[in-house]
């Protein structure tokens, strides 16, 4: 026991009450005397003996007052150290760090490694991390699972300030560092999480499947075999949502609505919904196979809403290039199939629809703001040219906002420094910002994503934008466009642009500049003619021709530098082959103008090497690793480099990483290869 313990508080006041009472007869005393001295002096005696007797009781059994009153409180301590110990709900006590200190029988029973927990509490549970732990008296809830049961921990930070005088606590203060330890308590929810898996299994999913290529697919086939071709693909989607034990309703020729339990869901996306598969194996002798695209809203709001997130859902399946299925959870999105390339159509009726939208939209504005994707390449590039002679034709002051100007862009900008332009043709993101307002059009062409873009500000600021681009939709895609036009089939912006110049009318011809520009444009996408190229682009080269684009003058504006191509066939030179089928490569872009051009061009070479599947080209510049991706027809690129955040085309697509080295991005390249190839993706 410590010598220096006091009696604190109502204890000591309550002990000292004799004492308080021995003044109060003094004084009694004193006034008796003045009255009369005998009884004054027969009161002194008795009040003598009683602050004799009290203090001797006071002093005297202080010591044994004390040890019991110590005695109860330890005793009390243990029976509330037993209660805590048996206590039916998991109890444990961690140092600030999460170090296990102790923990009741009830925890000792819910963990099973006690000797993983003693190092830190994260070894036993992986969701309590150093960074959820309270640092403040306010307490923190995390979330766990052990084994198949599953846990509420509320944590509280508990700060030991007590001046305690038994060697037990004093051992006890040497155990806690800093007197500061995290106390956790368990109250298992199991049962809530069970049934609310149930009740999630028994929620309705809504869904929409349409076929995507209806009209040419009927096209091609005879009458006798049309009607046997529809009867099949009926058979095949009604079969499909009888084995989910679902409600269909076919809307209309080439629309279903269906609805069934989300319990259904994993196993569709176990089998990476084979209806896909087997549409598309569908073939009555027909010159094409149809496709379909399936949209399915899920997730805890109202049925109205998970509706409006399947109608969601399939725009992004359309708008990626169909034969696909999207599932759509709010603001989340899974993407399925969509491995195929996809079908050209030959209508341009869209294309003609959507002019006549952006003339509006662009009569409607003073000021149109052009611009496409950071770091800009030859199709952003024309494609913005071919917005602003638009824009121009129809009277309206326009800007292309440009930054940084590549190497494969300067040859042909420079054509446009002239006295036929205007000085502020071309302007940088600072001076965009200055001019945007209520009477500003906003047009983003060749990309869809925000963040990619010349300068994403821009676009909160525009009360109009518009959105033109042949690369295939992804989920963060720009959500406040008035006029949306994405199609996957085309070979690229330039290709698109040159489309609805066609049908804005107003005595529109492009300048022999400005038509080389959209010319380079389609050149470039498509590897010069190689790639995508179909019946729409060879009808746009042609408009292009004859408003005089010049393509010898166009092939020369794009001749190498000799330092470039030295890197270029260095980079070939060491070129690794993964899997032997993987061309995996390293572009040195010190010294480079333009690096993330030059690794595209890398990347198209690698192509010609016989036996090569897909190139993958990385970059290091301005501290990202840009990665550029090619494939023929046997992988889908664009779905690989979305896993890595990109996106692109079936067989064109990029990714940037950040804070990576080139050698792990190699390294990421290779795992996500062996994983699609796993998933049968590849």
């Amino acid at each position: 026991m410590k010598r220096g313990l006091k009696l604190k508080g109502f204890m000591r006041t309550y002990l000292c009450i004799p004492l308080f009472l021995s003044i109060l007869f003094l004084i009694m005393d004193i006034q008796i005397f003045l009255i009369s001295h005998k009884a004054g002096y027969i009161g002194g005696i008795y009040w003598l003996v009683y602050v004799l007797v009290s203090s001797l009781i006071y002093f005297g059994s202080r010591r044994r007052i004390r040890r019991d009153l110590i005695n109860f409180a330890s005793n009390y301590g243990q029976m509330q150290v037993s209660m805590i110990k048996e206590m039916d709900i998991p109890y444990c006590v961690l140092s600030e760090t999460g170090q296990l200190l102790w923990g009741n029988d009830k925890f000792l029973e819910v963990i099973v490694n006690k000797k993983a927990a003693r190092k830190n509490i994260e070894n036993i549970f992986p969701e309590i991390t150093y960074g959820k732990l309270p640092k403040t008296p306010e307490s923190r809830v995390v979330h766990v699972q052990a084994q198949e049961r599953y846990y509420r921990c509320v944590l509280n930070l508990v700060v030991n300030d007590s001046t305690g005088s038994t060697d037990e606590m004093l051992q006890f203060d040497q155990i806690i560092e800093n007197k500061r330890i995290i106390a956790m308590c368990m109250y298992e929810e199991t049962e809530v999480i069970n049934l609310e898996k149930v009740r999630d299994a028994e929620n309705l999913v809504v869904g929409l499947l349409y076929i995507d290529n209806y009209d040419e697919l009927i096209d091609s086939i005879d009458e006798v075999r049309q009607s046997l071709t529809v009867a099949l693909i009926d058979r095949k989607v009604n079969k499909y949502m009888q084995g989910i034990d679902a409600i269909s309703k076919k809307l209309e020729k080439d629309k279903f609505f269906f609805a069934f339990k989300q319990k259904h869901l994993d196993g569709l996306v176990a089998n990476r919904f084979s209806i896909l598969e087997e549409i598309r194996n569908i073939n009555l002798g027909n010159d094409q196979s149809a496709t379909i695209s399936i949209g399915i809203g899920v997730g805890k709001g109202s049925y109205m809403e998970r509706y409006e997130w399947a109608r969601a859902a399939m725009d992004l399946a359309l708008g990626r290039g169909g034969d696909q299925a999207v599932i759509k959870d709010g603001d989340n999105e899974q993407f399925f199939g969509g491995k195929r390339v996809q079908i050209e159509r030959n209508t341009r009726v869209k294309a003609r629809v959507r002019a006549h939208v952006l003339k509006e939209l662009i009569e409607g504005k003073e000021r149109v703001l052009v611009m496409g994707h950071s770091i800009g390449d030859m199709d952003s590039f024309g494609a913005s040219v071919g917005i602003y002679r638009i824009a121009k034709t129809l009277n309206r002051k326009a800007h292309i906002v440009l930054n940084e100007v590549t190497t494969s862009v300067k040859p042909i900008k420079e054509r446009f420094h002239s006295k036929e332009y205007e000085n502020d043709m071309i302007i940088g993101s600072e001076e965009a910002k200055e001019l945007v307002d209520d009477s500003t059009l906003l047009v983003i062409v060749d990309v869809n994503k925000g963040s990619y873009t010349e300068c994403p500000e821009l676009i909160d600021l525009a009360q109009s934008v518009v959105v033109i681009d042949h690369h295939r939709q992804a989920g963060d895609a720009i959500t406040k466009a008035v006029l949306f036009y994405i199609e996957p089939y085309a070979s690229s912006a330039s290709e698109m642009v040159a489309e609805i110049s066609q049908y804005i009318g107003n005595g529109l011809r492009l300048h022999p500049a400005e038509a080389e520009a959209m010319y380079a444009g389609i050149m470039i996408d498509t590897n010069f003619f190689s790639n995508k190229t179909g019946v729409r682009t060879f009808e746009a080269m042609a408009y292009l021709r004859r408003n005089g684009a010049d393509a010898v003058r166009v092939r020369k504006a794009f001749r190498e530098d000799i330092e470039e191509y030295k890197i270029k066939a260095a980079a070939i030179q060491d070129t690794e082959l993964y899997r032997g089928e993987y061309a995996i490569a390293e572009s040195l872009s010190e010294g480079i103008e333009s690096p993330t051009v030059l690794g595209a061009k890398i990347a198209n070479s690698l192509l010609d090497i016989n036996g090569v599947k897909a190139s993958f080209v990385l970059t290091k510049y301005n501290g990202k690793v840009y990665i550029s991706a090619r494939s023929i027809d046997e992988l889908n690129v664009q779905v690989m480099m979305e896993r890595l955040g990109g996106g692109g085309h079936i067989n064109v697509a990029g990714a940037q990483l950040t804070d990576v080295t080139v050698e792990a991005a190699k390294g990421i390249i290779r795992e996500t290869i062996d994983n699609m190839i796993t998933e049968g993706e590849a």
